[in-house]
């Protein structure tokens, strides 16, 4: 009788943890998937305000403070999320936050120096006119960043969910409302994009101000922030430079496209990606938030092997038939919602549309090496990530075609990404199987909507009927798996 109460007891201990997993993923999925909305209602009317030339400024200037934003905590934020006492976090943070400021500070005389080197590199002379917002925005950017980590911590999604809502509110307000105001220039969307990143770090340090202000006043000390220095040093000395290996190795399509052709090049890239990566997001990045922190816990709990399978299991479902979708008509997707003008984006989103879906699955993945303090991995993993992909797009510049580059850089994607995701699994210790037989499983929902939609291109069926079938098709699929894959809920996944 005792041990029947026992298990009862486990039971409901277990589902209860579940059923907060999944209730954190459906918060943070909520905003971002109202955020992601507006953002993809607002693409059609800016792509209509700006040309080729103004995105590819933007998404080089993006690429930048991307770059130096990522080590602007100096990884300090990873180890927020560590410590079994509030105390050690909360130093932790402002460890973090004393760091972005000393960062952005630096920032201010190394870009005066750099600026006309860094703009002849890039072939953008429009960029120079904006070489001086980098370091107010990387400074915002570091701050938003180091209390996201906190707010992981204390498993107040909610915050994060009404600052991200927030930030797309007021980045495509501001956007829009500078084209239509005439300025048609990389300034209205860099301007957008800062607008936005300020109100939604006001925004989630007014809430966490609000509620753990005292924390900060009790326990902030600097001889605590010291000690966490030396404890988590692994993560400045190894780590900040395999994220810096990482984030350089996204930005380089930008940085060599600009290189070797045009702005107007990168602009097709940064549009074809961003709209190729939004959907994603609606589930990939919430879903990783949430799993980086339940990941140290079931570490400690010995049943990691359950949470990584389950996880991946969703990014599949979620991500695999969609993206497949869009690399059969990607061009007439794009072509019909932005217009003529931009098919070429679209073409560049069937390109990338594998890679971009090896990438979701891994991503999120890949915080096991962190919980894990494998740290060595990750670094050894972006030095390979980079030269790949540097190597890759090097070759298709000197071959002068964009398309030829970005199908290397997708091959080459694939590969360290099918890598990165099948080690995971090796260190959570899931058995390749089962991963296996969760790709084929999905896959085969894909088969008949796919041969509909490459009966429709070889017909050479109107644009428009083609994004329209395809439109119900994605519908379709996923009103089907809601209704008949009960293994879909959300619950299902954390419980074994």
């Amino acid at each position: 009788m005792s041990q029947s109460g026992g298990k009862t007891n486990d039971i409901s201990t277990h589902e209860k943890k579940s059923k907060s997993f999944a209730s954190d993923v459906l918060t943070l999925v909520g905003g971002t998937t109202f955020a992601q909305i507006l953002i993809l209602l607002a693409a059609p009317i800016l792509t209509r305000l700006y040309g080729p030339d103004d995105f590819g400024v933007w998404a080089l200037f993006i690429s930048i403070t991307g770059i130096i934003g990522v080590i602007v905590c100096l990884r300090y934020e990873l180890a927020i999320m560590l410590p079994e006492s509030d105390e050690d976090a909360i130093n932790l943070l402002a460890l973090s936050l004393a760091i972005v400021l000393l960062v952005s500070i630096i920032m201010v005389p190394l870009l005066y120096i750099f600026k006309d080197s860094l703009v002849s590199l890039l072939n953008s002379p429009q960029l120079g006119d904006y070489v001086w917002l980098i370091p107010p925005f990387i400074f915002i950017s570091g701050v938003f960043l180091a209390l996201n980590y906190w707010n992981s911590r204390t498993k107040n999604f909610k915050r994060l969910s009404f600052a991200r809502v927030s930030s797309s509110l007021s980045s495509t307000g501001t956007q829009i409302g500078a084209g239509i105001g005439g300025y048609t220039s990389g300034i209205g969307l860099i301007a957008g994009s800062f607008v936005g990143n300020f109100i939604s770090t006001a925004v989630l340090g007014g809430q966490i101000w609000k509620d753990d202000h005292k924390l900060f006043k009790i326990y902030t000390h600097p001889r605590k922030m010291i000690s966490g220095l030396k404890r988590y040093r692994k993560f400045p000395l190894i780590d900040s430079w395999s994220a810096l290996l990482n984030s350089l190795s996204w930005q380089l399509p930008a940085f060599i496209l600009a290189f070797f052709f045009s702005p107007a090049v990168v602009g097709f890239y940064s549009l074809g990606f961003r709209l190729l990566q939004m959907p994603m997001n609606f589930v990939g990045k919430s879903l990783s938030q949430v799993f980086f922190q339940r990941a140290s816990i079931a570490k400690s709990e010995n049943n990691l092997n359950l949470l990584v399978e389950n996880v991946f299991r969703i990014l599949v479902v979620v991500g695999m038939f969609p993206i497949l979708t869009v690399t059969i008509v990607g061009s007439d997707i794009f072509s019909v919602v932005f217009g003529q003008d931009w098919a070429e984006a679209g073409v560049y989103a069937q390109i990338l549309s594998i890679w971009a879906f090896t990438w979701f699955i891994s991503s999120p993945l890949s915080s096991i090496y962190v919980v894990l303090e494998e740290q060595k991995f990750g670094l050894k993993f972006n030095i390979v990530n980079f030269t790949t992909r540097i190597l890759a797009l090097s070759i298709g510049g000197y071959l002068g075609n964009a398309r030829i580059a970005l199908f290397l850089f997708a091959v080459s994607g694939i590969l360290v990404y099918g890598y990165l995701c099948l080690k995971m699994m090796h260190y959570a210790e899931v058995k390749m199987s089962r991963v296996a037989r969760i790709v084929v499983s999905n896959f085969l929902y894909f088969i008949p909507a796919g041969t509909i939609l490459i009966i429709l291109k070889i017909f050479e069926v109107n644009q428009f009927v083609i994004v329209g079938v395809s439109g119900l098709l994605v519908l379709a699929y996923y009103s089907y798996i809601l209704l008949i894959d009960k293994q879909l809920n959300l619950k299902s996944y954390f419980v074994n």
